[in-house]
């Protein structure tokens, strides 16, 4: 509030204390009391103005001193902050020199023992190879040994086979000659047999009628040499063991049936 509004507060005040039916004195002393309580409260008004004034000269100096030592601050936070930044770039590098330094070397530690595994998985390849390689060739070797005998044993066998074959074909030529004149033989022989059939078929025929034209006594002198001549003639079975008793009854028994 300006110095001017509290002296109209005051007058304001004044003319409402005032009582209504007082003298002029009187009235003119209180106005005189109420002039001096007002320049009072306009002196107090004017020093609460200055010392306003240098309150607000102090804020506006601590205000201007506040924003410049912002400012200060804030250059020296952006001058920290850009060093620290700086340093822990510095420190990143670093580190990540550090740890490339170390992979690089846990690396080619790891190479190097690779390459050693594989250089001896290599060389045991290889002696395995080359073990495999002779046993292959000891194998051929042995294949071709093996071969060449199987070869001799095949043309052995092969020899045997040609020499069994002109056997075989030569015993065949002797048995189909043995065969030809056993046929030749057996040709003659079923000629004989037919012939001794038809002379037996006769002889029985002719010892039937004999029979029938004989009589029991006349049977009876017959010797039994002569009787199993006659059972011979009809084809009677086990003459030679039958008594000449039973060589006359199987005679008769032969000639009934003719």
């Amino acid at each position: 509030m300006s110095v001017r509004d509290q002296g109209r507060r005051i007058e304001a005040a004044v003319v409402d204390s005032t009582p209504v039916g007082d003298s002029v004195e009187i009235r003119m002393r209180r106005a005189q009391d109420a002039a001096e309580r007002a320049q009072k409260a306009e002196d107090e008004a004017r020093a609460v103005a200055q010392e306003a004034k240098a309150d607000a000269e102090r804020v506006k100096q601590i205000s201007e001193r506040g924003r410049t030592h912002l400012r200060e601050i804030e250059r020296h936070s952006d001058r920290e902050v850009k060093q620290r930044v700086g340093e822990a770039q510095k420190a990143a590098e670093k580190f990540v020199r550090r740890e490339r330094q170390a992979a690089e070397a846990d690396a080619e530690e790891q190479r190097k023992e690779v390459a050693e595994e594989v250089e001896g998985e290599i060389a045991d390849a290889r002696r395995d190879a080359e073990q495999s390689h002779q046993d292959a060739e000891e194998l051929v070797a042995e294949a071709a040994d093996k071969l060449a005998e199987a070869r001799r044993l095949a043309e052995e066998a092969a020899e045997a086979a040609r020499a069994a074959a002109e056997d075989a074909q030569r015993q065949a030529r002797e048995l189909a000659g043995q065969a030809e004149s056993q046929a030749k033989v057996a040709d003659t022989k079923v000629k004989t047999t037919e012939e001794l059939h038809d002379r037996l078929v006769t002889s029985a025929k002719q010892t039937a009628r004999a029979l029938n034209q004989e009589t029991t006594n006349g049977l009876s002198s017959y010797s039994k040499a002569e009787l199993v001549d006659l059972a011979a003639g009809v084809d009677i079975r086990g003459r030679s063991t039958m008594t000449k008793k039973e060589l006359v009854a199987a005679l008769k028994r032969a000639s009934r049936r003719q």
